[in-house]
């Protein structure tokens, strides 16, 4: 077993050093893991930095109960916490009760109304994702571990338990559903 690994088996026995230690070794996965969520959702739609994903990743894995047999799979898990943080901050954005449905007034007037319009495509890819997990949720994971986690195909595959070749067409019928879906 791996370092990362006995780490994470002792944070879930509540092992609180464990787990800070485990967070320390991931902390540049971590990072690289929320740029990459943010660079794809936009930060200034989200109002969030990497640091702040990541620690507020942190505090609600933190929370959870949930036991990772490896590394790949807590990566797993923190895109899907990741994804999650990312869909609340653009629903809190968009409140009423916030003003989310005020006219946003930008200085920017290249920037003028592609803000509205990637919080409802961001809400929508994630209305279409649950929509697959419903019906197959497989797919959904590996929509998830691929394009939120950035993990590879044979990343996805051990993951899973499944080949890479599974892998594939499983991601070809799930970019060929959310196409369908998002239109």
């Amino acid at each position: 077993m791996s370092e990362i690994t006995t780490l994470l088996h002792a944070a879930v026995s509540g092992d609180r050093l464990a787990a800070e230690r485990a967070f320390a070794l991931l902390y540049d996965d971590l990072r690289r893991l929320a740029r990459s969520r943010l660079r794809r959702d936009g930060a200034e739609l989200t109002l969030l930095d990497t640091t702040v994903l990541v620690h507020e990743s942190y505090l609600r894995l933190q929370g959870g109960a949930a036991a990772f047999p490896d590394r790949h799979h807590f990566m797993a898990y923190a895109a899907k916490v990741m994804r999650t943080i990312v869909i609340d901050a653009v629903r809190a954005r968009r409140t009423e009760r916030r003003g989310g449905d005020a006219e946003r007034v930008t200085l920017d007037t290249g920037a003028i109304g592609s803000l509205a319009a990637h919080d409802d495509e961001v809400l929508r890819v994630h209305e279409a994702l649950d929509e697959l997990a419903a019906m197959e949720p497989r797919l959904a994971q590996v929509v998830e571990l691929r394009y939120f986690g950035g993990l590879s195909e044979a990343e996805i595959a051990a993951n899973l338990g499944v080949t890479e070749r599974t892998v594939q067409r499983d991601w070809q019928k799930a970019r060929l559903f959310l196409s369908v879906a998002l239109r």
